[in-house]
């Protein structure tokens, strides 16, 4: 056989008798190989429409609150609560197409209710890390009524796109995080004759897109205007999680459930927790608090994250994946220094912890403010290769910087 009568693969060149088949076409060869490279291709290029079945199908509500638990200390009733709702949610996209049928499973948004540093956002960041989708975090106090100085409430959904690679499917599937929902709370009942632009406004600005419409988003972002270029998104299958700290609805709640009776004794006193009125939280409290009914409606999901113990304090500085101390220890390991806690030191943190009222993000103020000169002096320090945090250590730090109200038992 010469050389021009040899048989070869059109795409990688490879002789006849080097392969296991070779395929003929009409005027090209393809061999085994290069057809399996091509299946690969194929399959990458088709898992964008299908990724969310590949990730999400097995996880059943108890295993995303598994996942929840490696990295949110307590807060059972919240976990289980938005583990179901997600769930629920993804099963209605990933259910065929049931167009023949009458019943149409609406989607389920989300609000949470907590105060400051209790983990709304760690949460809803959880899941989306857990299902693998696009995920990202607005600011409600930016938002103004379309008009007027400030953001568009569609900035929101250009947040999304930007965190989906602009890709229009995955961005349809995301989830978006709406924090500090409660700064757009009517600012009164009372008639006004200016416009309530970056309250009640943002409000009803937000109806279509919490309940599914396809909106015309700018790609970067800022002000529409006539010539640009829009990217259409179609908002009915993104999941909205809102929260706020809702700073003042216990007054409300309290309310509501007649705990302030003067003279006698309301029948159900006995029972109500005082301490953590968060817990009876109903639409109803939102509604007095100032979030209007539609708006209330299009999130039927409520749930309420409890304060943050002494218990749950210490946990989250030493147990979690992404636990405080371990970060730090992460942080100076990087310079090649070994750092420990000693458990009554943990304990001093703690109790200051308590006293600011801050959870979580209290946690880390304190723990900056005790490792600044270490993490300062220590990196160009040579000689220095070991740090133990001590009681002793702990109380002259927080002395040195003016904290000087702690109370240690």
């Amino acid at each position: 056989m010469s050389e021009n009568d040899k048989v070869l693969c059109s795409f990688c060149g490879k002789d006849k008798q080097d392969t296991n088949i070779l395929i003929a076409g009409t005027s090209a060869h393809i061999c085994d190989l290069c057809i399996e490279q091509a299946h690969e291709i194929v399959k990458e290029d088709a898992a964008d429409e299908v990724f969310i079945a590949n990730d999400f199908t097995l996880l059943k509500p108890k295993e995303i609150k598994a996942h929840l638990d490696d990295f949110v200390i307590g807060q059972d009733d919240a976990k289980k609560v938005m583990s179901v709702a997600v769930y629920n949610h993804y099963k209605r996209i990933l259910q065929p197409d049931t167009s023949d049928e009458d019943i149409e499973i609406e989607k389920s948004n989300i609000i949470m209710v907590g105060r400051t540093g209790t983990g709304k956002t760690l949460i809803a960041r959880s899941i989306a890390k857990l299902l693998k989708v696009p995920f990202c975090i607005a600011d409600a106090t930016v938002l103004t009524e379309a008009g007027y100085v400030g953001e568009d409430v569609e900035s929101i959904l250009t947040r999304l796109l930007q965190a989906a690679d602009y890709d229009v499917e995955k961005a349809k599937r995301g989830i978006v995080f709406i924090d500090e929902i409660d700064k757009v709370a009517r600012k009164s009942d009372n008639p006004s004759i200016t416009r309530d632009v970056s309250g009640e406004g943002v409000q009803q600005a937000m109806l279509k897109l919490l309940e599914g419409t396809i909106v015309n988003v700018p790609p970067q972002g800022g002000r529409k205007h006539p010539d640009q270029k829009m990217i259409a998104l179609d908002t009915k299958d993104i999941l909205f999680i809102s929260g706020g700290a809702f700073d003042g609805i216990e007054q409300h709640i309290s309310s509501r459930m007649n705990t302030r009776s003067i003279g006698f004794k309301s029948a159900s006193e006995g029972t109500i927790d005082k301490e953590n009125l968060l817990q009876y939280i109903a639409p109803q409290d939102l509604k007095s608090f100032g979030l209007i009914p539609e708006l209330i409606g299009r999130m039927p999901v409520v749930t309420h994250l409890n304060p943050l113990d002494r218990a749950a304090l210490k946990l989250i500085l030493t147990e979690p994946r992404n636990a405080l101390t371990k970060q730090y220890q992460k942080l100076f390991d990087m310079d090649g220094i070994s750092l420990t806690f000693d458990k009554k030191a943990i304990d001093i943190i703690v109790d200051k912890a308590m006293e600011f009222k801050l959870g979580a993000r209290g946690l880390r103020s304190i723990c900056e403010t005790i490792m600044l000169d270490a993490m300062f002096e220590f990196p160009s320090d040579e000689s220095k290769k070991e740090l133990k945090i001590t009681t002793t250590y702990v109380r002259a730090q927080l002395t040195k910087h003016s904290f000087t109200k702690l109370k240690v038992a």
